[in-house]
């Protein structure tokens, strides 16, 4: 299920690349270039991290899942997709972290 969507938003975020900037949210971010993305990532990071000193962990879950759409919007900027992201996860499963940090020096 969750890919289908990740799929499902990848799209509609790639459509949105060509769409006037009056047409929508995602557009409008686009038409803007990358400094007023990397604007929203920032901004949605800190609020997941505000978010996590709350209680509310339905809240913890809206402002990540702001961030997650904010970071498939930069992907997309720069060519890339969630499926990239998905790719180099796979590669690191069942790897130490400690190993796949010296493994990229």
């Amino acid at each position: 299920m969750s890919n289908e969507i990740l799929q499902r938003l990848t799209g509609t975020i790639e459509a949105r690349k060509q769409a006037a900037a009056d047409s929508s949210y995602v557009a409008k971010l686009f038409s803007k270039g990358e400094d007023a993305i990397l604007k929203k990532v920032i901004e949605e990071a800190g609020e997941v991290l505000l978010a996590s000193k709350e209680a509310d962990r339905q809240h913890l879950v809206y402002e990540v899942a702001d961030l997650w759409f904010h970071c498939m919007v930069l992907l997309a900027q720069k060519g890339l997709s969630a499926d990239d992201v998905l790719k180099e996860l796979a590669r690191r499963e069942g790897v130490s972290g400690i190993e796949e940090k010296a493994s990229r020096k």
